[in-house]
């Protein structure tokens, strides 16, 4: 995880991979949402400079940009935790705990909403529907892995896991 200042800058082969996703679209415009995942992959998050950069490099309004990254749950715009918890409480999960998974990983971490665990390990957020409604409940880590058919029991093992990766 970076700390919450940095510079951005790609480095030679990064600018080849945002040429070639430039390429594949008609207008650079296109290409903003995997510019500013190649950000937040290489710095754990998108800070305003970032999108000022990505701007930049696209030849777009810097508010595009904002607009774009602020638009997307996925993007982050301040540093969160190693391993971000994005846990469903739509509909489905809902009605299968999903409220009370949130409330006990909360607890347990002793964080709210978007909020980051003193130790940068966890920090939690409160989603909208991440498509797995017949599983549910359900959460997500750091936007790539998904835990389904939540319990209690297989929450706090998954919270131990995670501790020690």
């Amino acid at each position: 995880m970076s700390n919450e200042n940095y510079e951005p800058v790609f480095d030679e082969n990064e600018l080849k991979t945002v040429q070639y996703h430039i390429s594949k679209y008609p207008k650079p415009m296109a290409a903003v949402m995997p510019v500013l995942w190649m950000i937040q992959n290489k710095y754990g998050w998108i800070s305003t400079d970032a999108m000022k950069y990505v701007g930049d490099l696209l030849g777009l309004p810097h508010d595009h940009v904002l607009g774009v990254a602020t638009f997307y749950t996925m993007y982050f715009k301040r540093p969160m935790g190693k391993h971000h918890l994005q846990i469903c409480t739509n509909v489905s999960c809902m009605l299968r705990g999903g409220y009370e998974i949130y409330d006990h990983v909360s607890g347990k971490l002793g964080i709210k909403n978007k909020e980051v665990t003193d130790d940068r390990m966890f920090s939690i957020e409160e989603v909208e529907c991440l498509g797995s409604c017949g599983t549910a409940p359900m959460l997500q880590v750091s936007n790539r892995e998904y835990y389904e058919n939540l319990t209690i029991e297989s929450v706090d093992k998954l919270l131990e896991d995670l501790r020690n990766k």
